[in-house]
């Protein structure tokens, strides 16, 4: 099984000593985000879990605790873009964060790397100008580090709207103009470029829609040869591997204007508030009324074949 760590807020970023605390412990409770008495229970054991996928828009707080991990699959998204603080208000300068991705992928390569441009969206500030020139730039610092870059344009979920009511939907004459500038930038500095749950075809700009979570990727990554798994299908187009997200909902301080799963800037603070690194839960503790249940896990490894 793949664990995701996380779509819902950034452990690496805020988390990494709980996180670790959890690889110790050898496994994790994860509160129903729908139905809060309901609880589930991984287990964090290498032999059930082929790996553990992290999305972050800051990795340097977990480097110091990669040799936690070194038993385990490991692959990072980590999302760089041109946005300032106005929009990414507690996102760390964006070449520091450069430099951390590079620290990272010279400690566990670059094969288990990816590049994150999204979400994408365009404004007097960030032109379809802006976006060429930033991109090249980064390709530019990332390219030696990671072959892999994904993009996405902007969903307006209700969550977004709320928190960035002046976000507008990019047309699909700059999707697609956009897709066909930075695929050749791309191309030029040896990197591929996929979009992540477009439902717009964007193969004729160069750009193919791929699976952020593939077969292919979980093998290169973890070193083994899987068994054929469907995709789990996260949203709408989305061509990713079942993963299951140990985090929460609005307990992202990062508080990007553009993010879905924060709701409200209050409840963000009050949730990292209740964060205890001793706990089994990323927020808060067991409740009086909890319902526990033990998560069918099994490996999606092939037993007969091993990569390395």
């Amino acid at each position: 099984m793949l664990i995701f760590a996380s779509g819902r807020t950034d452990i690496p970023a805020f988390y990494s000593q709980w996180f670790v605390n959890r690889i110790h412990a050898g496994f994790v409770d994860v509160r129903n985000p729908y139905y809060n008495e309901q609880v589930t229970r991984y287990k964090l054991d290498p032999k059930t879990v082929d790996c553990i996928i992290f999305c972050t828009k800051n990795p340097a707080p977990i480097i110091q605790h990669l040799d936690a991990f070194k038993d385990f699959g490991l692959y990072f998204f980590v999302t760089i873009t041109p946005y300032g603080t106005e929009i990414e208000p507690n996102v760390p300068d964006k070449d520091s964060v450069i430099e951390s991705f590079k620290e990272v992928s010279l400690k566990i390569g670059k094969e288990k790397m990816c590049w994150r441009y999204d979400p994408i969206f365009i404004n007097e500030t960030y032109t379809v100008a802006t976006h060429i020139r930033r991109f090249k730039e980064m390709c530019a610092k990332l390219a030696p580090y990671t072959s892999r870059c994904i993009i996405s344009f902007i969903d307006l979920y209700a969550k977004t709207k709320k928190n960035f009511p002046d976000a507008k939907e990019v047309s699909e004459s700059d999707q697609k103009f956009l897709a066909g500038a930075l695929s050749g930038i791309a191309r030029q500095f040896g990197m591929t470029i996929e979009t992540c749950a477009e439902k717009l075809d964007l193969s004729a700009q160069g750009v193919k829609a791929g699976g952020c979570v593939s077969k292919k990727i979980i093998e290169q990554a973890a070193g083994i040869r899987m068994l054929n798994v469907k995709s789990q299908h996260l949203r709408q187009h989305c061509l990713c591997l079942p993963m299951r997200d140990i985090a929460y909902y609005n307990c992202c301080p990062h508080l990007c204007k553009y993010c879905y799963a924060n709701y409200d800037e209050k409840l963000v603070r009050k949730n990292f508030a209740q964060h205890d690194p001793e706990s089994s839960f990323l927020i808060g503790n067991s409740r009086p009324g909890d319902i526990l249940k033990i998560a069918k896990q099994e490996s999606f490894r092939d037993p007969q074949l091993v990569l390395f």
